[in-house]
Formats: C-alpha cells, sequence, structure tokens
C-alpha cells in the first residue's frame, strides 16, 4: 500500500454503548488540525492492494489533538465497519491526511441549533469542545449561544454524550441540550423527552427564542429526519442560506 497520504492511527480502545454503536478513541504520532465538523476519512489495508478500504467519519474530539475520537454505528453487511469491531487495542488504523468538510460553524450567525439522530452529535460535540477550550484559554471572550437535539430509539444509544452535555447545559447559560428516544417501551426508566427530533422539535426552537434572522440550524444524521428537520426551519422562518445538513446514509 502506498502510505504517503496517509496517516497511521493506533486505537487505543472501543467504548461499547449497544451491539452496533460504539466510540473508537484512536491515537496520532501528532497533533491533528482541522475545523470542528469536519470528517476524517478511515480505512484498513487490504491484502494486495495499493490503497485501503476507506469510509469518512465526522471527528468528534476538537482540534489540535494527538487524540481522536469518532462515534461510529456498525452496518452488519458493511464492507468496513464489521471490520473496524474486530480490531483489538492496538490495531493499525489508516486515515487520510487531509480531513475536509463544508460542515462547520456558521459564523455568519451567532445563535446556532443543532439536531441531530444518534451518531450525528459527532461534529457538534467537536464544534462544542473547541468553543469551551476557546473560552478557557482566553481566545474567545463571548460564546455563541449553542442548542443541541439529540435523538435515538433508546437513551443508551445516545452514548456517553448524553451525560457530556447535560452537564454542560446545567453549568453553561449559552448551552442547551434535549435528549429525546422515539421507543419508550423499551425504555421505561426514560423521564425525558418522547419522540423523534422533529416531533419535539419546533416545540423547543420556540422555547429558545432566538432571533431567527441571526441563527444558523444544522441537521445531521438520519436523511428523513434531515429533510423534516430542514420543513420545520423554513417554516419557522430561518433563512435557508443559514440551514446546514450532513446527511450520514441514504
Amino acid at each position: 500500500m502506498d502510505a504517503s497520504q496517509y496517516s497511521r492511527l493506533t486505537l487505543l480502545e472501543r467504548v461499547d454503548f449497544a451491539d452496533d454503536l460504539a466510540l473508537f478513541r484512536l491515537q496520532a504520532d501528532e497533533p491533528v488540525h482541522f475545523t470542528p465538523g469536519q470528517y476524517a476519512t478511515l480505512g484498513l489495508s487490504q491484502n494486495g492492494s495499493d490503497r485501503p478500504l476507506l469510509r469518512p467519519y465526522s471527528v468528534v474530539s476538537a482540534p489540535g489533538q494527538e487524540e481522536l475520537e469518532f462515534f461510529i454505528e456498525r452496518v452488519d453487511d458493511g464492507s468496513l465497519t464489521p471490520h473496524l469491531w474486530d480490531l483489538s487495542p492496538g490495531a493499525d488504523v489508516w486515515m487520510r491526511d487531509k480531513i475536509v468538510g463544508r460542515f462547520t460553524l456558521d459564523t455568519d450567525r451567532t445563535y446556532h441549533l443543532m439536531a441531530a439522530t444518534v451518531t450525528g452529535v459527532g461534529p457538534y460535540v467537536s464544534i462544542i469542545r473547541n468553543q469551551l477550550r476557546a473560552l478557557r484559554t482566553g481566545s474567545l471572550d463571548a460564546p455563541s449561544p449553542m442548542l443541541v437535539l439529540h435523538g435515538a430509539s433508546r437513551s443508551w444509544e445516545l452514548g456517553t454524550y448524553r451525560e457530556e452535555l447535560a452537564s454542560l447545559a446545567d453549568r453553561a447559560d449559552w448551552f442547551g441540550y434535549v435528549p429525546t428516544i422515539s421507543r419508550p417501551w423499551d425504555d421505561p426508566e426514560w423521564d425525558g423527552e418522547r419522540g423523534r427530533v422533529e416531533d419535539v422539535l419546533r416545540k423547543h426552537l420556540d422555547a429558545a427564542d432566538f432571533p431567527l434572522d441571526d441563527t444558523a440550524a444544522y441537521t445531521c444524521g438520519h436523511p428523513q429526519m434531515i429533510e423534516k428537520a430542514q420543513g420545520i426551519f423554513e417554516r419557522a422562518g430561518i433563512d435557508e442560506e443559514a440551514i446546514h445538513e450532513e446527511k450520514y446514509f441514504a
């Protein structure tokens, strides 16, 4: 394999949230720089091939770190993810050197409303972690207000990101987090929002009271959610050019 366009990463750990959902932590040899919200192209070597088998995954970690984090859904008949699940700590994973993508913070708007299904929360976490770091280091004086709606079928599919974002929402007045599940009968102890993201979106958009002419809206994850949520944003009065999307599968 020609490795000139790739970096070799080392698998540190996999944290399972469900049989088909996991957090992957990978170690790079040096800090990796990108714009929060972008995606990396990861892959594994193939015998006899001059390039690895590759798929794109949003980076969850903030930029400038050696440890990279990814929230990945396993597809049983997929060409790559079953092999990722077979890896043990210490295994090599290849990453294309150029991290790309346009699903980044809209700097023309002050307020940001972010809707995600399951792993679609990844780019938002990267953006939020980066803003937190900028506030702590003093490189950012005033935070941009953000609201994240995060949906899954069951609460454990929200991963450790539910605890991380809920804790931040409790202590930061610029941040709000609304987790919601669509199969509460499978999760009887759940006492939060019930329904799909698009079912509760308008309620929380109205409650946030963001000035619509200064608000950017983002949708990431399932295409059906994206289509319905964008219709809600448009009917609410958010400018079309301020509505952004990242579809994870078709």
